[in-house]
Formats: C-alpha cells, structure tokens, sequence
C-alpha cells in the first residue's frame, strides 16, 4: 500500500521551512497557509479541494508550528502532539462566566486525532500528549493564563491556527493532526524569554522522527 499523502499547514513562512528541513518528498506538501484559524482553514481547505479534485487527495492534514506552552506541563525547547485540538474562545462571555459553543447549541469546539497515531508519534519524538487550545488572541498575561487552565486542566499549548486546520480536514473526512514546538511560556508577554530559534529547530528534528511513522500509518487500521 502506497504511504498516505500528507498535507502540513503552517502559519508563516519560518515553521514551514522548519519543516520542510526534514520532511519532503512525493507525497508531502507543506503550506504556510496564513496567521489564525480563520486564514488557516481557509488555506487548509483550498488546498484539500485543490488535490481532491486532481484525484489525488490528501489522507492526513497536520497542523505544525511554534507554541506557547503551559508550565509545568510544556517548557520552553519541549515538543507537544495534541491529543485534542480544542478552541479555547469559541463561544461567549457570561455574568457566570465562559461559555463554549457547543452549550449554545451550535458547532464543535474540539476535534480528536487518530490515537494510535498520536501515541505512535509521541512514542518516536519523546513528545508530551494532551490539549493543545486555538486562540483568536494570544495570552499575555498571568490571569487570563490562570483562566484558560482552568478551564482546560489537560491544556499543554496555545497556538492560534490549530482549530482551523481541524476544522477544514473535518469537512473533507480527513484526520488531523497538531504538533507544536514550545518557544516561550504561556503567560505575561517576556521576549527576552522567547526561544523561537530553538523551537524551530525542535521542529524539524520532530518531523525527521515522525516521517517514517506516517509512511507505515495506515488510516484504515484506526
């Protein structure tokens, strides 16, 4: 059986390089489709019609970049593959509080990865599993930081396209998958703390572990 095609969704134009690094060939496309969930899905979606109409569509959409991570669950220059992909700020604000969509009757606000595949790519990278949350707006402070994990005690990273990307392969019928390279805290904005280099790095030596694990994945085996 020929290995499944992979699309890779990025934001910019630096995690895509980062990727590519390691990850080439027939087969793998990598895009850096835009900034937020918005752009991304668009980007994301276009991409799945475009190779869905040729006849050659894509078997797995994977959503990869740099993070913030949640201390101590993610440090700084860790890896995260996100066993839920949930949107952390889809949804309103109450008298009581925060309010997901989902209670107001409408949509999905998390998407679930292939877990054999989530376990199999944790197992080749060393990287940490659990929920990586998609924001409109980044976190800069320790109290809205608070907020979010207590609202997502399974929260490892925040990043802002993941959701998107989920959302465009649902529509599809393709799985998906998030992996993320912590480059800072999440929590007060410290950009003398940032380690956006090294995150790349991370990246692209995840990839060059989790190649050989997507060419032996079989999608009709989960």
């Amino acid at each position: 059986m020929a290995p499944v095609r992979v699309l890779v969704a990025t934001a910019v134009p630096a995690e895509r390089d980062a990727v590519e690094r390691a990850f080439t060939g027939a087969g793998r496309t990598v895009i850096a489709a835009g900034v937020g969930p918005a752009l991304v899905a668009a980007g994301t979606a276009t991409a799945l019609t475009t190779a869905a109409l040729s006849g050659d569509p894509y078997g797995l959409v994977v959503s990869a970049g740099i993070a913030g991570g949640f201390a101590p669950g993610a440090p700084v220059g860790s890896l995260v593959v996100a066993d839920e992909i949930t949107a952390a700020d889809l949804g309103a604000e109450t008298a009581e509080g925060f309010v997901p969509v989902t209670e107001l009757g409408f949509g999905t606000v998390t998407h679930r990865p292939p877990e054999a595949l989530v376990r199999e790519l944790s197992a080749a990278t060393g990287a940490r599993t659990g929920a990586v949350l998609t924001v409109s707006t980044v976190t800069g402070t320790a109290a809205r930081a608070a907020a979010l994990r207590a609202r997502h005690p399974r929260a490892l990273a925040e990043a802002m396209e993941g959701f998107g990307v989920a959302e465009a392969a649902a529509a599809h019928g393709v799985p998906v998958l998030e992996i993320r390279a912590v480059s800072n805290p999440v929590g007060p904005r410290d950009r003398a703390a940032w380690r956006i280099g090294d995150a790349l790095a991370a990246l692209t030596e995840a990839f060059g572990k989790i190649a050989p694990v997507l060419e032996s994945w079989n999608p009709y085996d989960q």
